[in-house]
């Protein structure tokens, strides 16, 4: 699978749900990545590119764009969370790094689960290279530590290199915000990283496995939220764009641009208070809420649907249209139930205490066998 036409989405704060507008760009962003792999991916692609062959290069070329807005997002609600008011992390960032993996991880090994079975099943019916290869545990255990893409393992589903990547994101700003260790030097050191980041290593491809090629985008987010302090001038927000354009004049990347806009729209909305107060849409309030689980979803639901349209053998533009939009409904009605069972707060922390559980009593176990053995070899 090509990372080039692979977005994902970040996990958000739940505190995002009070914000209105950021659900509305996370479900749009959601719905930009879904179809953008609906498009990519087997002869269900294959089929609408016949039928609308303008839409469906679009979302092809395009829909992998909305990477930027989560980007973006997650550094502008990282910044929330860790630095409101510009200060330094006075805490260890340890625990809250292992927070952040256990919130990514959990609902991310499920939907590998699901990947892994879907790619099973549809290679029975379909012979594509979307179809992941036969997983094996080496691989498995990289994606579990999210080291797949550093490793150089092929991935188990679709754009999984971003969760690995939002993780390295989270805990480099903790650390930077935590070295600085006073108020000034803390967002500094982010803001610097951002800049090396826009004018050095995102126009180099070969750093695209690591935090500092993303870290521009994900800076402007938090240059976002600092800048929009309401004791701060908004003449920050121009100076962030200055700098934004000076890049874009030594290396033109479009998604920068976007970013930029995205890290705009954030921080005026956030300083005139539409951010808390539009739009108020419940469609897109839910498909914000569960953006994370349609992305982690709906790659099993793409290779089934693709499975079973060849297995069925239909060819016709029709009959692909019919099945695309059928795959992305059955697409957020699995997120639904993915997100209420798996991925939601209380469902993670119930699976998270069972596997403390479980890990607790394994060591038990193991200590008692242990003792046994030792005993035995005594008395022998």
């Amino acid at each position: 699978m090509h990372r080039s036409n692979c977005g994902n989405i970040p996990v958000m704060s739940q505190a995002a749900s009070r914000m209105p507008l950021i659900d509305a760009l996370k479900a749009v962003a959601a719905l930009l990545v879904l179809l953008n792999h609906f498009s990519s991916y087997g002869p269900l692609a294959e089929a609408a590119r016949e039928a609308m062959p303008a839409i469906a290069n679009w979302f092809f070329e395009y829909g992998r764009m909305a990477v930027q807005v989560f980007l973006v997002i997650a550094g502008f609600l990282a910044a929330r969370g860790l630095s409101a008011h510009g200060q330094a992390l006075a805490v260890s960032p340890l625990p809250l790094i292992w927070k952040r993996y256990l919130r990514l991880v959990i609902p991310y090994l499920a939907a590998i689960g699901l990947a892994i079975a879907a790619a099973a099943i549809a290679d029975q019916w379909l012979d594509d290279e979307a179809i992941p290869a036969r997983a094996t545990f080496k691989q498995w255990l990289a994606h579990a530590v999210l080291l797949h893409g550093i490793l150089g393992f092929d991935a188990l589903s679709a754009g999984v290199w971003y969760i690995a990547i939002d993780f390295q994101l989270f805990a480099l700003m903790a650390v930077l915000l935590w070295a600085g260790r006073r108020n000034v030097i803390a967002p500094a050191l982010v803001l610097a990283t951002a800049l090396a980041s826009l004018f050095w290593f995102n126009r180099d491809a070969s750093w695209d496995n690591w935090a500092i090629y993303f870290f521009g985008s994900y800076g402007l987010g938090a240059a976002a939220w600092w800048a929009s302090d309401r004791r701060q001038m908004s003449a920050w927000l121009g100076v962030i764009a200055c700098i934004v354009i000076a890049a874009l004049v030594v290396d033109f990347r479009l998604r920068i641009g976007l970013a930029l806009a995205i890290a705009l729209l954030l921080g005026f909305s956030r300083r005139n208070g539409i951010l808390e107060r539009w739009p108020n849409a419940r469609p897109l309030a839910f498909l914000g809420q569960i953006s994370y689980s349609i992305f982690l979803v709906h790659f099993p639901v793409l290779l089934l649907a693709n499975g079973l349209y060849a297995r069925f053998e239909f060819e016709s533009p029709l009959s692909g249209m019919l099945g695309l939009i059928l795959a992305v409904s059955a697409s957020i009605v699995a997120a639904t139930l993915f997100y209420r069972w798996i991925e939601s707060p209380a469902a993670s922390q119930r699976i998270a205490a069972a596997l403390g559980t479980l890990s607790a009593s394994l060591w038990q176990f193991a200590q008692r066998a242990g003792r046994l053995a030792r005993r035995a070899m005594l008395g022998a």
